[in-house]
């Protein structure tokens, strides 16, 4: 099972990454001007959004939520890649030098994810979409609330971590609702 864990999750973060790399040919990389609280509040108007539908059960705008999914994850990615460039004040940044970057982050996610897997013994598997997005939802308001305390806390991760668990949720989700086929 381990094995298609990593398959698909292979698979969910190459189709983020190849629509991160058009984003970033058509915006370049415009992002860099947003704080990560600013991130924070994109994630969480996505993750918002997906609630909104799920618990309306229709939406109005076509957009469809697996794209919010991809939305959240690529986020995720890029506020971690911030914290990773909180020395660099370049505003444009090549693909090629972020996409080492984006690479490095997820895989590093992705290992997060396999020892939690081992851990948890694959309980994702189990749960639903929608608790997934409530949980999404909370990490965005730990994350806040970090902020919050400019970075401060006690005996709790830090805002990464809690990045790292929402693009791991945000796979799951998009396995779940079979967003790739292995």
């Amino acid at each position: 099972m381990e094995e298609k864990t990593v398959s698909e999750y292979r698979e969910v973060i190459s189709a983020c990454k190849v629509l991160f790399e058009k984003k970033t040919k058509d915006y370049g990389t415009a992002w860099r001007v947003l704080r990560l609280p600013s991130i924070t509040d994109q994630i969480f108007i996505k993750a918002q959004r997906i609630r909104s539908i799920q618990e309306k059960g229709t939406q109005k705008v076509k957009e469809d939520v697996k794209g919010e999914f991809v939305a959240i994850i690529n986020y995720c990615l890029m506020a971690i890649i911030q914290i990773t460039l909180i020395d660099d004040d370049r505003m444009e940044i090549p693909f090629e030098e972020l996409e080492i970057l984006y690479d490095k982050v997820a895989d590093d996610t992705r290992s997060l994810l396999m020892d939690k897997n081992h851990d948890y013994g694959e309980a994702w598997r189990e749960m639903r979409v929608t608790s997934m997005t409530d949980i999404i939802l909370m990490k965005l308001m730990r994350t806040k609330q970090i902020e919050d305390n400019k970075g401060e806390t006690l005996v709790s991760e830090g805002v990464e971590a809690n990045y790292q668990d929402m693009i791991n949720y945000a796979v799951f989700c998009l396995i779940k609702l079979n967003f790739v086929k292995v």
